[in-house]
């Protein structure tokens, strides 16, 4: 049911009894209970809310339990000394449990009557909303529908204002309100809807779904700081390939990464994709295998693809190929800046990860030594292992360094010039080029 203004749904509470739904208090965290009792004991509305109440109805297992309430942010801090609050575009209160988190947000109203704090950009973005209201108020402001779903601790029962309950049940992603005027508020609200749909293998509803082409570019105003966290939520959390697919079928993709978009649709063989899709499969499994992924190989693997385009332009206008790969990397790590914030600590690394692949063919021995000592060998090896599933032509190459690690020594004595004794050592100058040294000859004159 909506009101005269589309975008402003009106809600109608439907409650779901104890025996009606699979939310359960075995389920839920201790120290969420324990902020949940205490809110109600001190005469305060409280309730479990968001992703945890949604997982928890489609058999999930949610990893943060955030509550909200009627109390305002310093009412909350008043209650436990274990409280911080933090936020300026949302006010929100955390209480630290050693390394758990509860995140109390207070029930936001839908329209500012000019006592609270809300301030809205004229492309009609929101950057601050402190504006505090009803439960009521507070479903209607939520994203999704299956977000806007409120466990109560007084009888256990789900409060559902929107139709949430229905649509988790359809497995249906849907937006509250006008789906246009939404993600004008907060363009980030696309990527959190292919996320959310790949997460959960929901399907994204129809008229949610539509303006997602023409807005993607509003992607380009969120702050690239965010964008880094939401690309961190969409490829390490164990839904990264499919997260990829839903990116490219919404036009979303080519508005994160526009250069490796490029580059794909430019690759006829579909080589480049491929080898994407099998890097993000890998980094699936590692995360259901509660194996360490780094972002620094991920936007490797993402933006390998630009790479390869940079690095042959570059190498048709004659430049050097050791020069053209280290601009290359450059250039497409300085572009992705201009939308994601990557940090050096990954960016600078992966850039290694690139520059050490042209190494895996030089078999000398010393440059076998030392590339099996580098720090990013392994992480560039996997690379390499990775690349095969684009092209077979690094198979030998596999094969030698795969032998080279568990045998360092075997695989090196083979190596014509492996004689320790006398003749010629090769190093490698800064920019990656071989230099000669001569042994000094002891003089043996006199």
């Amino acid at each position: 049911m909506r009101s005269e203004n589309a975008s402003i749904p009106v809600p109608e509470l439907r409650v779901i009894p104890r025996d009606a739904h699979a939310v359960s208090r075995k389920d839920i965290s201790s120290s969420a209970l324990r902020v949940l009792y205490r809110l109600r004991d001190s005469g305060f509305a409280a309730y479990l809310v968001g992703g945890a109440v949604r997982d928890l109805i489609v058999g999930g297992h949610p990893k943060d339990f955030d509550l909200a309430t009627d109390a305002t942010p310093d009412q909350v801090r008043q209650l436990f000394r274990n409280c911080r609050l933090i936020g300026r575009r949302f006010r929100l209160a955390h209480v630290v449990f050693g390394r758990e988190i509860i995140e109390v947000a207070t029930f936001r109203a839908n329209v500012d009557d000019g006592s609270g704090d809300r301030e809205v950009h004229d492309g009609g973005r929101l950057l601050r909303d402190n504006v505090y209201g009803s439960i009521e108020d507070d479903a209607i402001r939520r994203d999704f529908t299956v977000n806007a779903l409120y466990y109560a601790i007084e009888d256990f029962s789900v409060r559902d204002y929107v139709g949430g309950f229905e649509d988790a049940q359809n497995r249906l992603m849907r937006l509250i309100g006008d789906p246009e005027t939404r993600y004008r508020e907060d363009p980030v609200r696309m990527l959190r809807a292919v996320r959310l749909a790949a997460k959960l293998d929901f399907e994204i509803e129809a008229a949610t779904a539509e303006p997602l082409p023409r807005l993607a570019g509003l992607l380009r105003e969120a702050a690239p700081a965010r964008l880094f966290e939401e690309c961190l939520k969409l490829f390490l959390s164990g839904h990264a390939q499919e997260s990829f697919l839903r990116l490219e079928r919404h036009r979303l993709l080519e508005v994160l990464f526009p250069e490796s978009a490029q580059a794909m649709a430019a690759n006829r063989s579909g080589a480049l994709r491929t080898m994407v899709l099998e890097g993000l499969r890998g980094t699936d499994e590692r995360v259901a295998n509660d194996e360490p992924v780094s972002p620094a190989f991920l936007f490797a693997l993402l933006l390998w693809p630009a790479y390869c385009r940079a690095l042959a332009t570059l190498q048709a206008q004659g430049m050097h190929a050791v020069e053209a790969q280290r601009r290359s990397a450059d250039r497409v790590t300085v572009h992705q800046l201009q939308t994601i914030a990557l940090p050096r600590r990954f960016s600078l690394p992966m850039q290694e990860i690139w520059l050490l692949q042209t190494r895996f063919s030089l078999r000398q021995p010393k440059r076998v030594s030392r590339l099996l000592s580098h720090p990013r060998f392994r992480a560039a090896f996997d690379f390499l292992s990775l690349r095969e599933a684009a092209s077979p032509d690094h198979a030998e190459d596999i094969a030698f360094w795969r032998e080279a690690q568990l045998q360092p020594g075997a695989a090196t004595s083979a190596l014509p010039g492996s004689d320790a004794g006398g003749g010629e050592d090769e190093e490698l100058d800064p920019d990656g080029a071989p230099r000669r040294r001569r042994r000094r000859r002891r003089n043996r004159a006199g």
